[in-house]
């Protein structure tokens, strides 16, 4: 079978999203190593951040579109270094809450300082429709993607 001019198209997105995921991972942990963070450290605080409430360590994966058992290494090193605390959750006993403490308030604060200063220069000179518009595009696909059956019309 003859790959599509959209099929084609849609694989180097793939592949160029690959390839900055990893530059971004990697642009993230030497932004905050001073800070004793890793992008994957940083993920878990900003997601507890971002959402004004505490949340499970599933909801955390999922928002992150991580794994949940990596995720909950990640929360109880958090957790172990003073960022993070576990609450009881009346929903679900044994899905504890996770919140920032005032440490990690303040450790994510920080980062973000710094992750506004860096997405500032290296956004210099790139029309922020472009950048805008390429979200977009990441969005409807993230969308599509968890909507989609990947083997739906494949041969039985």
């Amino acid at each position: 079978m003859e790959r599509t001019r959209g099929a084609g198209a849609l694989t180097r997105l793939v592949l160029a999203t690959f390839a900055a995921n990893g530059a971004f991972l990697a642009a993230g942990d030497r932004l905050v190593a001073r800070h004793g963070l890793t992008a994957a450290r940083w993920q878990a605080l900003g997601a507890v951040a971002l959402a004004e409430r505490p949340l499970t360590v599933a909801q955390i994966a999922r928002r992150m579109g991580l794994a949940r058992q990596s995720m909950h290494a990640t929360v109880r090193r958090l957790v172990d270094d003073g960022l993070l605390e576990l609450a009881a959750n009346a929903d679900h006993r044994r899905s504890p809450l996770v919140r920032l403490t005032p440490a990690g308030e303040s450790a994510y604060a920080e980062a973000d300082a710094l992750q506004m200063r860096w997405a500032d220069r290296l956004a210099d000179g790139i029309d922020p429709a472009d950048l805008e518009a390429a979200a977009g595009l990441l969005d409807g696909l993230c969308r599509r993607l968890e909507a989609a059956d990947p083997h739906e019309e494949e041969p039985k």
